[in-house]
Protein backbone atom coordinates (compact mmCIF):
# COMPACT_ATOMS: atom_id res chain seq x y z
CA UNK A 1 0.00 0.00 0.00
CA UNK A 2 1.37 3.35 -1.16
CA UNK A 3 0.56 6.85 0.86
CA UNK A 4 1.99 9.80 -0.79
CA UNK A 5 0.58 12.05 2.22
CA UNK A 6 3.53 9.74 4.50
CA UNK A 7 2.66 6.81 6.49
CA UNK A 8 -0.56 7.20 9.25
CA UNK A 9 1.44 5.66 11.97
CA UNK A 10 5.78 5.98 12.77
CA UNK A 11 7.32 4.16 15.21
CA UNK A 12 10.71 5.71 15.12
CA UNK A 13 13.88 4.53 17.64
CA UNK A 14 11.40 3.67 19.95
CA UNK A 15 12.85 1.91 23.28
CA UNK A 16 11.05 1.13 26.43
CA UNK A 17 12.72 0.68 29.86
CA UNK A 18 10.87 -0.86 33.19
CA UNK A 19 12.62 -0.03 36.01
CA UNK A 20 12.19 -3.54 38.31
CA UNK A 21 13.69 -4.27 41.72
CA UNK A 22 16.69 -5.42 41.01
CA UNK A 23 17.20 -4.33 37.25
CA UNK A 24 16.20 -2.55 34.52
CA UNK A 25 13.69 -4.22 32.48
CA UNK A 26 14.60 -3.56 28.68
CA UNK A 27 10.67 -4.05 27.22
CA UNK A 28 11.64 -2.38 24.19
CA UNK A 29 14.72 -1.74 21.92
CA UNK A 30 15.22 0.69 19.10
CA UNK A 31 11.63 0.09 17.36
CA UNK A 32 10.96 1.48 14.16
CA UNK A 33 7.71 0.71 11.42
CA UNK A 34 5.77 2.98 9.16
CA UNK A 35 2.32 1.67 8.53
CA UNK A 36 0.09 3.09 5.54
CA UNK A 37 -3.28 4.55 5.72
CA UNK A 38 -5.98 1.86 5.66
CA UNK A 39 -3.23 -0.73 6.04
CA UNK A 40 -4.18 -3.91 8.39
CA UNK A 41 -0.76 -4.95 9.91
CA UNK A 42 -0.55 -7.86 12.61
CA UNK A 43 2.57 -8.32 15.51
CA UNK A 44 3.39 -11.34 16.72
CA UNK A 45 5.99 -12.78 18.89
CA UNK A 46 6.90 -15.07 21.78
CA UNK A 47 5.93 -13.94 25.00
CA UNK A 48 7.70 -11.07 26.23
CA UNK A 49 8.59 -9.47 23.61
CA UNK A 50 6.64 -6.13 23.84
CA UNK A 51 3.96 -6.69 21.93
CA UNK A 52 1.69 -4.98 24.71
CA UNK A 53 4.01 -2.54 25.66
CA UNK A 54 4.22 -1.06 21.91
CA UNK A 55 0.29 -1.56 21.29
CA UNK A 56 0.27 0.88 24.93
CA UNK A 57 2.72 3.02 23.75
CA UNK A 58 0.12 3.94 20.31
CA UNK A 59 -2.34 4.24 22.32
CA UNK A 60 -1.04 6.73 24.59
CA UNK A 61 -1.13 4.57 27.71
CA UNK A 62 2.33 4.32 28.19
CA UNK A 63 5.38 6.82 27.23
CA UNK A 64 8.73 5.28 25.12
CA UNK A 65 11.93 5.84 27.26
CA UNK A 66 13.41 6.94 24.21
CA UNK A 67 12.15 7.92 20.34
CA UNK A 68 8.77 8.65 19.55
CA UNK A 69 5.48 7.51 18.11
CA UNK A 70 3.42 9.28 15.07
CA UNK A 71 0.23 9.23 14.25
CA UNK A 72 -0.22 11.29 10.97
CA UNK A 73 2.60 13.04 11.74
CA UNK A 74 1.93 14.11 14.92
CA UNK A 75 3.27 12.68 18.24
CA UNK A 76 1.46 10.72 20.06
CA UNK A 77 1.77 12.41 23.74
CA UNK A 78 -1.54 10.52 25.23
CA UNK A 79 -5.03 8.74 24.70
CA UNK A 80 -7.08 10.26 21.90
CA UNK A 81 -10.32 9.79 19.98
CA UNK A 82 -8.17 9.13 16.84
CA UNK A 83 -7.28 5.55 17.95
CA UNK A 84 -10.07 3.11 18.96
CA UNK A 85 -8.61 0.61 21.46
CA UNK A 86 -9.60 -2.67 21.83
CA UNK A 87 -8.73 -4.97 24.02
CA UNK A 88 -8.96 -9.25 25.14
CA UNK A 89 -10.91 -8.25 27.98
CA UNK A 90 -13.89 -6.95 26.79
CA UNK A 91 -14.81 -3.22 28.80
CA UNK A 92 -18.70 -3.47 28.52
CA UNK A 93 -20.45 -1.65 30.91
CA UNK A 94 -22.34 -4.43 32.53
CA UNK A 95 -25.68 -2.09 33.33
CA UNK A 96 -26.18 -0.70 29.47
CA UNK A 97 -27.21 -2.38 27.42
CA UNK A 98 -25.40 -3.39 23.54
CA UNK A 99 -27.15 0.09 21.82
CA UNK A 100 -26.18 1.73 25.11
CA UNK A 101 -22.73 0.90 25.02
CA UNK A 102 -22.13 1.32 21.32
CA UNK A 103 -23.39 4.79 22.14
CA UNK A 104 -21.37 5.58 25.20
CA UNK A 105 -18.42 7.34 23.51
CA UNK A 106 -20.57 9.17 20.74
CA UNK A 107 -22.35 10.64 24.55
CA UNK A 108 -19.29 11.63 25.60
CA UNK A 109 -17.95 13.44 22.66
CA UNK A 110 -21.53 15.63 22.69
CA UNK A 111 -23.18 13.77 19.62
CA UNK A 112 -26.96 14.39 19.57
CA UNK A 113 -29.21 11.64 20.61
CA UNK A 114 -30.88 11.14 17.24
CA UNK A 115 -27.36 10.45 15.43
CA UNK A 116 -25.84 8.73 18.29
CA UNK A 117 -28.77 6.01 17.67
CA UNK A 118 -28.32 5.97 14.10
CA UNK A 119 -24.42 5.37 14.20
CA UNK A 120 -25.01 2.56 16.83
CA UNK A 121 -27.59 1.17 14.68
CA UNK A 122 -25.38 1.39 11.59
CA UNK A 123 -22.16 -0.75 13.11
CA UNK A 124 -24.92 -3.17 15.61
CA UNK A 125 -26.36 -4.31 11.86
CA UNK A 126 -22.73 -4.26 11.07
CA UNK A 127 -21.39 -6.84 13.44
CA UNK A 128 -24.51 -8.66 13.22
CA UNK A 129 -25.85 -7.86 17.06
CA UNK A 130 -29.23 -5.79 15.88
CA UNK A 131 -31.34 -8.56 17.06
CA UNK A 132 -29.69 -8.14 20.51
CA UNK A 133 -29.38 -4.35 20.54
CA UNK A 134 -31.42 -4.25 24.03
CA UNK A 135 -29.59 -7.03 25.37
CA UNK A 136 -27.20 -6.71 28.44
CA UNK A 137 -23.84 -7.80 28.44
CA UNK A 138 -24.69 -10.93 30.56
CA UNK A 139 -27.29 -12.49 28.29
CA UNK A 140 -23.74 -12.36 25.36
CA UNK A 141 -21.59 -15.25 24.64
CA UNK A 142 -18.15 -13.71 24.36
CA UNK A 143 -17.88 -13.70 20.72
CA UNK A 144 -21.11 -11.18 20.72
CA UNK A 145 -19.50 -8.67 23.55
CA UNK A 146 -16.32 -8.79 21.29
CA UNK A 147 -18.46 -7.43 18.41
CA UNK A 148 -19.93 -5.48 20.43
CA UNK A 149 -16.55 -3.63 21.62
CA UNK A 150 -16.09 -3.59 18.09
CA UNK A 151 -19.07 -1.48 17.22
CA UNK A 152 -18.44 0.83 20.00
CA UNK A 153 -14.81 1.12 18.72
CA UNK A 154 -16.03 1.88 14.96
CA UNK A 155 -18.75 4.33 16.07
CA UNK A 156 -16.77 7.16 17.36
CA UNK A 157 -15.19 6.63 14.15
CA UNK A 158 -11.15 6.62 14.71
CA UNK A 159 -8.48 6.35 11.83
CA UNK A 160 -7.42 3.85 13.72
CA UNK A 161 -7.92 0.64 15.10
CA UNK A 162 -5.90 -0.84 18.05
CA UNK A 163 -6.75 -4.18 19.01
CA UNK A 164 -4.89 -6.08 21.66
CA UNK A 165 -5.41 -9.88 21.24
CA UNK A 166 -9.05 -9.33 20.63
CA UNK A 167 -10.04 -12.75 19.73
CA UNK A 168 -7.65 -14.47 22.36
CA UNK A 169 -10.19 -15.57 24.52
CA UNK A 170 -12.53 -17.19 22.10
CA UNK A 171 -13.04 -20.59 20.78
CA UNK A 172 -11.46 -22.00 17.91
CA UNK A 173 -14.78 -21.64 15.83
CA UNK A 174 -16.01 -18.20 17.23
CA UNK A 175 -12.84 -17.23 16.74
CA UNK A 176 -12.17 -17.71 12.96
CA UNK A 177 -15.60 -16.25 12.34
CA UNK A 178 -14.86 -13.07 14.05
CA UNK A 179 -11.54 -12.88 11.86
CA UNK A 180 -13.83 -12.96 8.86
CA UNK A 181 -16.15 -10.45 10.31
CA UNK A 182 -13.63 -7.70 10.99
CA UNK A 183 -12.33 -8.03 7.98
CA UNK A 184 -15.53 -7.50 6.27
CA UNK A 185 -15.83 -4.42 8.47
CA UNK A 186 -12.56 -3.31 7.65
CA UNK A 187 -12.95 -3.86 3.88
CA UNK A 188 -15.96 -1.71 3.91
CA UNK A 189 -15.34 0.89 7.04
CA UNK A 190 -11.36 1.04 6.01
CA UNK A 191 -9.30 1.87 8.91
CA UNK A 192 -5.37 1.54 9.76
CA UNK A 193 -5.50 -1.87 12.18
CA UNK A 194 -2.71 -2.60 14.19
CA UNK A 195 -3.45 -6.08 15.92
CA UNK A 196 -1.67 -8.15 17.87
CA UNK A 197 -1.99 -11.75 18.40
CA UNK A 198 0.17 -14.64 19.61
CA UNK A 199 -1.63 -17.01 16.94
CA UNK A 200 0.37 -17.44 13.82
CA UNK A 201 -2.24 -18.56 11.57
CA UNK A 202 -4.43 -15.69 12.81
CA UNK A 203 -1.93 -12.85 11.87
CA UNK A 204 -1.45 -14.21 8.46
CA UNK A 205 -5.09 -14.73 7.54
CA UNK A 206 -5.55 -10.86 8.61
CA UNK A 207 -2.79 -8.81 7.24
CA UNK A 208 -1.18 -7.05 4.81
CA UNK A 209 1.95 -7.51 6.80
CA UNK A 210 2.54 -9.30 9.81
CA UNK A 211 5.54 -7.97 11.98
CA UNK A 212 7.51 -10.71 13.92
CA UNK A 213 8.96 -9.81 17.16
CA UNK A 214 12.11 -11.15 19.25
CA UNK A 215 12.45 -11.26 22.58
CA UNK A 216 14.87 -9.59 25.43
CA UNK A 217 14.96 -6.77 24.40
CA UNK A 218 11.91 -6.77 22.19
CA UNK A 219 12.40 -5.27 18.70
CA UNK A 220 11.43 -6.49 15.06
CA UNK A 221 12.86 -9.22 13.62
CA UNK A 222 11.17 -9.53 10.52
CA UNK A 223 8.37 -8.14 8.43
CA UNK A 224 6.15 -10.54 6.12
CA UNK A 225 4.13 -8.75 3.23
CA UNK A 226 1.25 -11.31 2.92
CA UNK A 227 0.14 -11.01 -0.82
CA UNK A 228 -3.09 -13.11 -0.50
CA UNK A 229 -6.14 -11.83 -1.89
CA UNK A 230 -9.31 -10.03 -0.44
CA UNK A 231 -11.78 -11.04 1.01
CA UNK A 232 -9.83 -13.87 2.83
CA UNK A 233 -12.06 -17.17 2.64
CA UNK A 234 -11.46 -20.41 3.58
CA UNK A 235 -10.04 -21.43 0.30
CA UNK A 236 -7.65 -18.83 0.84
CA UNK A 237 -7.06 -20.14 4.47
CA UNK A 238 -5.91 -23.68 2.69
CA UNK A 239 -4.07 -22.49 0.38
CA UNK A 240 -0.04 -23.36 -0.35
CA UNK A 241 0.72 -19.75 -0.31
CA UNK A 242 -1.19 -19.26 3.05
CA UNK A 243 0.60 -22.48 4.38
CA UNK A 244 4.02 -20.97 2.95
CA UNK A 245 3.66 -17.72 4.27
CA UNK A 246 1.92 -19.12 7.61
CA UNK A 247 5.21 -21.04 7.98
CA UNK A 248 7.72 -18.31 7.24
CA UNK A 249 6.45 -16.42 10.13
CA UNK A 250 6.10 -19.98 11.85
CA UNK A 251 9.91 -20.70 11.91
CA UNK A 252 10.69 -16.77 12.52
CA UNK A 253 8.63 -16.39 15.92
CA UNK A 254 9.32 -20.03 17.35
CA UNK A 255 12.40 -21.10 15.77
CA UNK A 256 14.25 -17.77 16.96
CA UNK A 257 15.49 -17.52 20.62
CA UNK A 258 16.66 -14.44 21.66
CA UNK A 259 20.26 -15.00 22.44
CA UNK A 260 20.28 -16.51 18.78
CA UNK A 261 19.12 -13.69 16.79
CA UNK A 262 22.11 -11.61 15.66
CA UNK A 263 20.42 -8.24 14.96
CA UNK A 264 17.09 -7.67 13.06
CA UNK A 265 16.51 -8.91 10.16
CA UNK A 266 15.90 -7.09 6.77
CA UNK A 267 12.41 -6.25 5.75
Amino acid sequence: MTDTAGPKISISGVRKVFSLKDEDFVALDHVDLDIADNEFVTVVGPSGCGKSTLMNILAGLEEPTAGEAFVAGTSVSGPGPDRGVIFQQYALFPWLTVRKNVEFGLKVAGVSKTERRERAEHFIEMVGLSQFADALPKMLSGGMKQRCAIARAYAVNPSILLMDEPFGALDALTRVKLQEQLLDTWSREQRTVVFITHDVDEAVFLANRVVVMAARPGRIYDVVDVNLPYPRTEDVRLSPEFTELRNRVWHSVYHQQSGNVAGTASH
